[in-house]
């Protein structure tokens, strides 16, 4: 019985930046990973933060089920990124928290596009004030 890292972790505020979403990202990706719950709000991710943090969740090694990025500066860009991670068959992501970004028109349609579609595992989508849950 290996030694496992807690399956929580809660980042928010803590001064990460893009450069931080690379070790993220590997994490994410590692055979070894057992982290369900992500919470990176209100941090200076940026889109190009959350393109390195979306390879992460494409992998077929991860197990997150939920992710918090409110307030991280992301915008269409970063949201295109993330319906690419969503949609991917090996997704476990159910939850998604935008809210407190800047994800313009064709970012929130992109999203809602994905949470409709049978193969995305995401069940709840926070944007701002919204909140979109897919029901069956």
């Amino acid at each position: 019985s290996g030694f496992h890292c807690w399956f929580f972790s809660r980042l928010s505020c803590c001064g990460l930046s893009e450069r931080s979403c690379g070790a993220l990202s590997s994490v994410l990706s590692s055979q070894s990973s057992s982290l369900t719950h992500l919470d990176l709000s209100n941090n200076d991710l940026q889109d190009s933060g959350v393109k390195l943090l979306s390879s992460g969740l494409e992998s077929p090694h991860c197990k997150l089920e939920a992710l918090s990025l409110s307030g991280c500066l992301v915008s269409e860009e970063g949201c295109a990124s993330l319906v690419s991670a969503v949609s991917s068959k090996s997704s476990h992501l159910r939850e998604l928290d935008l809210s407190y970004n800047h994800p313009g028109a064709s970012g929130v349609e992109k999203l809602f596009a994905a949470v409709e579609d049978p193969q995305c595992s995401l069940d709840t989508l926070s944007l701002g004030r919204t909140s979109r849950q897919v029901t069956d």
